[in-house]
């Protein structure tokens, strides 16, 4: 019997396990994972933090159990340290130091990301933390039982930081935002949208303070953080998060596998690696960017679903092409609603299009309905080809939904001229007869 070994258990890895034991009943599978746990939604971290949800529970969809019963075979607290990829043998160590050595016939690696470490004076003090398992929410949560934990301190403002921030406000704490750049959200946004974020943040207590750059951190005879040192400020803080970023966890990969600038897998549309009997998936691998029509790094969990059920099937032998991604992305911060795809204008510039935007807003609604509020939509494209490049959607209402139908486009090359006359359907209790949609796309040049 063949045996596929996938080595690491979140979202890609269970996504790749559970497709392979569905369709594939004659591979063996065996799973590695250092952690404790399986299929934690990180993304659903601050929530729990901020008391938005009562438990982590709902956290997790899949378990140990529940892989096994369905006829995996799931080493967990078990690190991989070492790849045989000749001899095609992978070495594991369990928390008592027991050593597990497994032959396979074919390997995936789904081993994630990590948290930038800043490696800056005192980044080792206590009540610094990072926040991205499940232990590092569940740690934070005990010490925000501690009354005397007051003034909060988040360094990065990227999305991690952002929905932290307004975790910790629920939580009645005293927070400043930090980041190097000189708005929350870059690389997600254009200027315009950042500036309703910044605002919101202000108008809910959040203290910003962009265009810092962290220096160090100092503590006190206890060992505990007392100053946040950047080179402008001085922050009094109980606590810091480290929220700067991630990085690829490809460390098993580096003396074997072909690696992208940002040390990424190099994979391709089958998530095959430079070995081809090696499959990478998730955060530690690349992924095709049809706004940019090439290589990139996007690391999304939908992203990591995805690339583990195509590296699944092409693991068992059915030939199964991605189709590559948008990075649609969102985010809910104090009841304000932004989600984006593909390229923001500003990012579209940098890489060399001639784009432009057109931009449009407007009630959700026909006026005489309650409960109505502005919709703002960007649709950047490019003034050669028409193609559009990307699309961002702020407002109070849901619109999540909305941002797949520019996905679709950036994904089949669709041109703003299109959308002028896409047919969309009408009912005021949805949206407005000159939808948004229909209004941005005609004001294009």
């Amino acid at each position: 019997m063949e045996k596929i070994v996938i080595i690491g258990a979140n979202h890609g890895g269970t996504a790749a396990i559970n497709t392979i034991l569905t369709n594939y009943p004659n591979k063996k599978v065996v799973v590695f994972d250092k952690n404790s746990n399986v299929s934690f939604l990180g993304c659903g971290m601050a929530l729990w933090i901020g008391k938005q949800i009562d438990s982590p529970e709902g956290l997790f969809y899949s378990s140990k159990e529940k892989l096994e019963n369905n006829g995996a075979k799931v080493y967990m607290e078990t690190e991989v340290f070492h790849i045989d990829y000749i001899n095609k043998l992978v070495y594991g160590r369990d928390k008592n130091g027991n050593e597990i050595i497994e032959d396979y016939d074919k390997l995936i690696l789904s081993t994630g990301s990590l948290p930038i470490d800043l490696n800056i004076p005192g980044s080792k003090l206590e009540n610094v933390q990072f926040v991205k398992l499940y232990q590092h929410a569940e740690d934070v949560i005990k010490k925000l039982e501690n009354k005397k934990i007051k003034n909060i301190v988040v360094v990065g403002a990227g999305y991690i930081g952002v929905e932290l921030a307004e975790a910790f406000k629920r939580c009645e704490k005293n927070v400043t935002l930090v980041d190097l750049a000189s708005s929350s959200l870059t690389g997600y946004y254009d200027e315009n949208f950042r500036d309703l974020m910044n605002e919101n943040l202000k108008n809910h207590g959040i203290n910003l303070r962009f265009s810092e750059r962290l220096l160090k951190l100092e503590g006190n005879e206890n060992n505990q953080v007392t100053k946040v040192i950047t080179d402008k400020n001085e922050y009094d803080v109980d606590m810091v998060i480290l929220a700067v970023g991630f990085i690829p966890n490809s460390k098993l990969a580096q003396d074997h596998l072909k690696l992208f600038k940002n040390n990424a897998i190099l994979v391709d549309s089958y998530q095959q690696t430079s070995d081809q009997d090696v499959y990478a998936i998730g955060d530690c691998g690349t992924i095709y960017d049809n706004a940019i029509e090439d290589v990139n790094y996007i690391a999304l969990a939908t992203n990591a679903v995805r690339t583990g059920i195509v590296a699944a099937h092409n693991a068992c032998g059915t030939e199964l092409k991605g189709i590559g991604v948008q990075g649609s992305n969102g985010i809910s911060i104090f009841g304000l609603n932004m989600v984006s795809t593909g390229l923001t204008y500003e990012r579209a510039l940098k890489l060399g299009f001639d784009a432009e935007y057109v931009e449009h807003t407007d009630l959700q609604k026909p006026g005489f309905i309650k409960n109505n509020n502005d919709v703002t939509l960007r649709i950047v494209y490019d003034k050669i080809s028409r193609r559009i490049l990307g699309a961002q959607i702020a407002s109070k209402e849901d619109i999540s939904m909305g941002i797949h139908v520019f996905s679709l486009a950036i994904q089949e090359k669709v041109t703003i001229d299109k959308f002028k006359l896409l047919d969309i359907f009408f009912l005021p209790h949805f949206n407005q007869p000159y939808n948004y949609f229909t209004m941005a796309a005609l004001g294009a040049k």
